[in-house]
């Protein structure tokens, strides 16, 4: 089965419908969380997703643009955004957004958690002592992971090692091996930090076990040109020019 994995769309339209583009037939679509917020097209976005996501979960973002995460805990940009995106989001949407976990198993196998499996909504999984603790939290083989939008692989081997961060490039394969569990991040759609602007996503083939990491160019100044009709803050606009 042939699975697309995005996350941290970001309500960027412009980057989402690139990715599908390229992207090719998939029989399944997981959308990580973070559909919306920051970006200018809230509503377009949740309606690919609406349509297309098989799984889907929500992120800090989605949950704070709804009501159900408190506005403050954001930087005044990233605050400004999401009540933006809140003002603008469809009743319809709002309730799909609602009734969204932040965490989900999909079976014995994978598992997917905004955040972290620890805490689904808000950490940032980033270094290998986090991942060691968060492997105790569940006992599928692989957990996938948004929110820092930064493609990422982390192992835990059979003997205990725990490595990783280890940073993937684009056009990366990796196969899941036998006896040993993962943490992986597929990078952003709508808003990437890893200093590289492109839209990212993955493709995993659940037959083969095999994961690609998938990196592609966008209208960017389209998507710039959308924030500043919004009003959306300066540096949010800017940071996608350098995806940082």
């Amino acid at each position: 089965m042939r699975i697309a994995i995005v996350s941290d769309i970001h309500a960027n339209y412009v980057a989402l419908e690139t990715v599908l583009a390229v992207a090719g037939s998939f029989d399944q679509l997981w959308n990580l969380g973070d559909t919306i917020g920051y970006g200018p097209q809230p509503n377009e976005c949740m309606a690919d997703m609406q349509r297309l996501a098989t799984m889907m979960i929500a992120g800090n973002h989605d949950l704070a643009c709804i009501g159900k995460v408190d506005l403050s805990d954001f930087n005044p940009d990233a605050r400004q955004a999401n009540l933006w995106n809140g003002q603008q989001l469809q009743d319809a949407y709002r309730e799909v957004l609602a009734g969204l976990p932040p965490s989900c198993a999909i079976d014995e196998r994978f598992l997917v958690a905004h955040g972290s499996p620890r805490e689904p909504v808000w950490e940032y999984l980033l270094t290998s002592n986090q991942a060691r603790e968060n492997f105790t939290c569940f006992s599928n083989q692989v957990c996938l992971i948004g929110h820092s939008h930064i493609p990422l692989v982390f192992r835990l081997y059979p003997d205990g090692r725990c490595d990783g961060p280890t940073h993937i490039r684009a056009g990366e394969t990796l196969t899941i091996e036998d006896g040993v569990r993962y943490f992986f991040n597929p990078g952003s759609v709508g808003q990437p930090r890893d200093q590289d602007p492109r839209a990212a996503y993955a493709v995993l083939d659940s037959d083969s076990g095999s994961l690609r990491f998938n990196r592609v160019e966008y209208d960017v100044a389209r998507t710039q040109r959308q924030m500043r009709d919004a009003q959306l803050p300066a540096a949010l606009i800017r940071r996608l020019t350098y995806g940082a």
